[in-house]
C-alpha cells in the first residue's frame, strides 16, 4: 500500500535537473541541514525478499521531502559478512548484494538530488572485516603487497596503554591469528582488524576508495572512528597528530577535486579533544558530532534541573567559522554513555536501562520514545532542544512518528526494526511472507506497527509526524539555528533552560522547563529593551520587553520559541515653526480662507471643504 504524503510538490523524475544549487556555490550547506539517518536495510523493501533496499528508499523520498530533511545519511550499505551491521566492511566499492548494486545507488542519489536533498554515506576508515581480501592477503603472505595493510605483532604487549573500547565483549586490543601466527591490533570487535596507517599505501587505497563514491556525486562522508587511525608507544593510541596530518591530506583532496562536500567527524571525546578535528583554520573536518551532550539532555530532564546541560555548553570551545556540530539524542540507536563518570553513568543504567537487556557495553540502546515513557510533551521537549541547540540536528529514522525498539532481539537489532509505514501487513514495509523478514515487526501494544505508523500520523493533524514537520519548517525559516551565537540566560529557577541564538537581525529566545511540573522563571532580557516577543508556532506577540526582569510561565516539560522582534523607528514629527508665518503660507495658496464672509451673490470658491 502505498501511504499517501500530503501537500507534496510536483513529483520529479530522477533524469531531471537537480534541484541543489550549482557544485561550488554552496559551501556551507551543512550548517543549516537537518540530518536524517535511515538504515537501507530497515527502511523499505522493494522486491518482496524481507530486507528493505535502494530502490525501496527511492520510492520514500518524496515522504522524507514532504518532512524537511535536508541531507540523508546512509550508515554502510557495503559488501560486508554482517557481523557488525555493515561497519565490518569487506569491499569498500561494492555495495551488499541484497541491497542493490552500483546502478541502484546512482540511480538513488540522482533522485535525492532531485527533490533537494543530499547524501552522505558512512565510511569505516579505521577497520575492515578480517572477511576483506586485503586481511586474507596480508595473513596468508605476510611478504607480499598487502602484508604490512594491518597492524602484527609477535606480543600481545604493545600499546599498553590504549583502553579497551567493547568491553563487555573484548578482553584485548589483540587477537592471535592461527595462519600468520602474530597477534593482529584492533580498537573494536576481533572480527575487524585496524588498517596500518603507518603505511603509505595504506593510505592511497582509502583516498581511492573515498574517491570512488566522490565521483559517483556523493555529498560528503561520516568518518567512522577516525580517532584511532594511529598507534605510538607510550600514548592512548587516540587523538594522535599523525591522525591529525591524514585528515588534512584528505580535506585538501576533497576540496581541490569536489566542491561542497562535507567531512563529518565521529570522534566519541570531550569537546575539547574533539575541535581538534576541525584543524586550526577549520582545514581538517567541517563538522563532529557533540557527542557529551547528549547523555547530558538525559540527565538534565530526568533531574529536572539545566545544569548538566550548562556545564557541558560552558566546555564547548569555540570553532572555526566554516565549522558545525553535529547533534543527537542518540548516537544511531544507542544513549552513548562514554563522557561521563561512572557515578553519572550508574545513575543513568538505574534511570533509563530497569531492564538489564537494554544495556549495550557502556551504553543504552533503546529508541527515544520508549525512553522517555512514549510521553508527548517529554518527546517534543527532547526534540525542540535537538533542534535549537547549537549544531546541524540528525533525526534517526522512525523518531518521527515514535517508533518503539524490541529489546528480545539481539544486539542492536532491537532499534533497527523495519520502518512502520501503515497498519498492514508487515507495517507496509514490504510484501514479503511475514516469516521471511529479516527481522520482525514490532508489534507491541503501544509501539506496534497497528497503532504507530506514518499512515495513521498523516491523517492525524495533532500527532507526533506532524509536530515535528511543523518544528523543522518553523526552524528553517530561522538562520539563526544553524548559523547564530548562543549564549545562556540564567534564571533563579534551576529547572528552567533558556538561551538567546543570534544571527544579525535574527534573534531568537527559546525557553524551556525541565520539570513535569509547571514552573514560573524571571528572565533578564533588558538587553532587549523595547523588542517583543513573538511565539513562532502560532506568530502570536507577547508583551514588549521592559527593564524589569521578563515573567514567562511554562507547564510542565513546555518550551517556547520566540522571535525578538526590534522596535519600530519613531516617526519623525515637523519641526515647530512661528503660527503667523505657516497662517501667511496657507492663505497664498488658497488653502484657507480669510475668515470674511463673502458678499452677497458672491459663488467664488474659497477654497473651504464643500
Amino acid at each position: 500500500m502505498t501511504v499517501p504524503v500530503p501537500d507534496l510538490p510536483a513529483r520529479r523524475s530522477p533524469g531531471t535537473a537537480s534541484a541543489l544549487p550549482a557544485p561550488g556555490t554552496d559551501p556551507e550547506w551543512y550548517k543549516r541541514a537537518l540530518f536524517y539517518e535511515v538504515l537501507v536495510r530497515g527502511f523499505a523493501d522493494s522486491n518482496a525478499d524481507g530486507i528493505g533496499d535502494l530502490r525501496g528508499m527511492i520510492d520514500k523520498l518524496d515522504y522524507l521531502q514532504w518532512l524537511g530533511v535536508d541531507c540523508l545519511w546512509l550508515p554502510p550499505f557495503f559488501a560486508s559478512p554482517l557481523r557488525d551491521g555493515g561497519y565490518d566492511v569487506s569491499d569498500y566499492t561494492a555495495v551488499l548484494p541484497e541491497f542493490g548494486d552500483i546502478e541502484d545507488f546512482t540511480e538513488f542519489l540522482a533522485a535525492a538530488h532531485a527533490r533537494g536533498m543530499r547524501v552522505i554515506i558512512d565510511f569505516v576508515m579505521n577497520h575492515t572485516s578480517d572477511q576483506h581480501p586485503w586481511f586474507q592477503a596480508s595473513r596468508s603472505d605476510p611478504e607480499g603487497p598487502y602484508g604490512d595493510f594491518y597492524v602484527w605483532s609477535d606480543d600481545d604487549t604493545r600499546y599498553a596503554d590504549a583502553r579497551i573500547i567493547f568491553v563487555d565483549t573484548e578482553s584485548s586490543n589483540w587477537t592471535f591469528d592461527p595462519v600468520r601466527k602474530q597477534y593482529f591490533w584492533h580498537r573494536f570487535f576481533s572480527h575487524q582488524p585496524d588498517l596500518n596507517f603507518e603505511n603509505p599505501r595504506v593510505q592511497e587505497a582509502i583516498v581511492d576508495a573515498l574517491r570512488f563514491w566522490l565521483d559517483l556525486g556523493i555529498d560528503g562522508f561520516r568518518l567512522d572512528a577516525v580517532p584511532y587511525l594511529f598507534e605510538e608507544e607510550g600514548t592512548n593510541c587516540e587523538n594522535l597528530p599523525r591522525t591529525h596530518e591524514f585528515l588534512k591530506h584528505v580535506r585538501k583532496v576533497v576540496d581541490a577535486d569536489y566542491p561542497d562536500t562535507v567531512l563529518l567527524c565521529e570522534a566519541n571525546q570531550w569537546p575539547a579533544d574533539v575541535v581538534e578535528y576541525f584543524g586550526e583554520d577549520g582545514d581538517e573536518c567541517q563538522m563532529a558530532f557533540h557527542f557529551p551532550v547528549m547523555p547530558r539532555l538525559f540527565m538534565a530532564v530526568r533531574r529536572e534541573q539545566r545544569f548538566p546541560i550548562s556545564e557541558i555548553m560552558a566546555q564547548t570551545p569555540a570553532i572555526p567559522d566554516n565549522c558545525q556540530w553535529g547533534v543527537f539524542l542518540r548516537n544511531h540507536d544507542e544513549l552513548t554513555l562514554e563522557m561521563v563518570t561512572d557515578e553519572e553513568r550508574d545513575y543513568m543504567w538505574g534511570e533509563y536501562a530497569k531492564d538489564p537487556r537494554m544495556k549495550a557495553n557502556i551504553g543504552i540502546r533503546r529508541r527515544l520514545a520508549p525512553l522517555l515513557d512514549n510521553d508527548m510533551d517529554t518527546l517534543e521537549l527532547f526534540n525542540a532542544l535537538l533542534l535549537s541547540l547549537p549544531g546541524s540536528p540528525v533525526l534517526y529514522y522512525g523518531d518521527e512518528i515514535a517508533m518503539g525498539d524490541n529489546i528480545w532481539l539481539g544486539d542492536r537489532d532491537g532499534v533497527r526494526t523495519p520502518m512502520q509505514w501503515t497498519p498492514d501487513r508487515n507495517g507496509g514495509f514490504s510484501t514479503a511472507d511475514p516469516q521471511r523478514m529479516n527481522l520482525p515487526l514490532n508489534q507491541d501494544p503501544v509501539y506496534g506497527y497497528q497503532v504507530t505508523n506514518v499512515e495513521s500520523q498523516l491523517r492525524n493533524t495533532n500527532s507526533m509526524l506532524h509536530w515535528l514537520r511543523q518544528m523543522i519548517h518553523v526552524r528553517k525559516q530561522h538562520p539563526t539555528f544553524g548559523l547564530g551565537s548562543f549564549g545562556e540566560i540564567g534564571s533563579r529557577n534551576p529547572t528552567v533552560l533558556s538561551f538567546v541564538r543570534e544571527f544579525g537581525d535574527d534573534v531568537v529566545l527559546c525557553v524551556n522547563n525541565l520539570s513535569r511540573f509547571p514552573q514560573p522563571v524571571e528572565l533578564d532580557l533588558r538587553r532587549f529593551e523595547g523588542y517583543t516577543p513573538v511565539e513562532l508556532t502560532g506568530r502570536v506577540d507577547f508583551p514588549q520587553i521592559g527593564v524589569l526582569p521578563y515573567m514567562l510561565t511554562l507547564s510542565g516539560h513546555g518550551f517556547y520559541w520566540f522571535e525578538l522582534a526590534k522596535p519600530a523607528a519613531p516617526v519623525e514629527e515637523p519641526a515647530a515653526t512661528d503660527d503667523t508665518a505657516v497662517a501667511e503660507s496657507l492663505l497664498a495658496a488658497g488653502l484657507v480662507g480669510t475668515g470674511e464672509e463673502p458678499p452677497a451673490g458672491d459663488t467664488t470658491d474659497t477654497g473651504g471643504p464643500r
